[in-house]
């Protein structure tokens, strides 16, 4: 796959709204360590160290005060998370919640954890206060489903060819999901490229929310496969929901169909038949219409 600044992703008309499409330019990735903000990959800031120094003041010497000092001064000034640091933040903060009976705050905390994680477990190890208030926000959650994003794309896909992507935001019970993120690559490639997307938000009367991306050909001389993940972002740029992941992206992949051999090419039969056209002319020409090298008649000399 060509990642040069020319690969582009063509963002169409969104389903709620029918804009014209815009072009979004592919960029390269954000290190592990970094964000984006629009303009430019920035460190993250220092939101991870904060959440693990209140993690340790609750392990360590169940300090509530502490831990929630440190874990408010990473959702406050810690800058963007990613998802995993997003996950941990709201896990602490309702177990430090659980810890001096708040369970009011503490059923507020896991209810975000569970939006971001669904999946998500508490250790067996951890006092019943957090257990019992987790897995009573769990049950109610259940009914209410989870935060969701789908992308889909159709079979058959061919090298050489655009990629249409439909994307729809399925499900978003905290409103959150606000833009996202597209990574790409083709398999191989050490490097992944980055489109950001803003995501379609509901309308009044429609709970739809879809839009449709177009990857770029992929220029390639043989069968690959096209891989992608995508993290979705609140207003703030914390990473809300991850869909796939770098280590088990999803895959598209794309038939590779050679050309044909340049003697069954349209233009080699095309010259052929003006060739042979030409010459077949010629024949006729030399046979019927050419004036003859003699021409008969006598002189008469007196």
């Amino acid at each position: 796959m060509r990642t040069g600044p020319g690969l582009v992703l063509l963002a169409l008309a969104a389903c709620h709204g029918g804009a014209a499409s815009s072009t979004l330019p592919l960029r390269d990735a954000c290190a592990a360590a970094q964000h984006w903000d629009g303009a430019a990959c920035r460190p993250r800031g220092e939101a991870a160290a904060m959440i693990a120094r209140g993690k340790e003041a609750l392990r360590k010497d169940a300090d509530v005060e502490a831990a929630q000092a440190a874990l408010d001064a990473a959702e406050r000034d810690g800058g963007p998370r990613d998802h995993a640091s997003n996950v941990l933040l709201w896990q602490q903060r309702g177990i430090a919640a659980a810890y001096v009976d708040d369970d009011a705050a503490a059923a507020a905390a896991f209810d975000m954890l569970l939006a971001l994680d669904p999946s998500h477990i508490l250790s067996y190890r951890l006092s019943t206060k957090a257990t019992f208030v987790f897995e009573d926000v769990r049950r109610r959650l259940a009914q209410r489903g989870s935060p969701s994003i789908d992308v889909r794309w159709r079979l058959g896909q061919k090298v050489g060819e655009r990629i249409p992507l439909d994307l729809e935001v399925v499900a978003d019970p905290k409103q959150f999901l606000r833009r996202a993120t597209l990574f790409v690559r083709a398999r191989g490639e050490p490097r992944w490229r980055a489109a950001d997307v803003a995501l379609p938000q509901a309308l009044q009367g429609r709970q739809t929310r879809q839009a449709r991306l177009e990857l770029p050909p992929v220029a390639a001389d043989r069968p690959v496969s096209l891989e992608l993940y995508l993290r979705a972002y609140d207003d703030r740029g914390n990473e809300v929901l991850a869909w796939a992941d770098p280590a088990q992206p999803r895959e598209i992949p794309l038939r590779y169909d050679p050309p044909p051999p340049w003697y069954r090419k349209p233009w080699v039969w095309i010259a052929g038949g003006s060739a042979v056209a030409a010459a077949t002319a010629a024949v006729v020409y030399a046979l019927t219409l050419a004036p003859p090298d003699r021409v008969p008649g006598s002189v008469t000399v007196e």
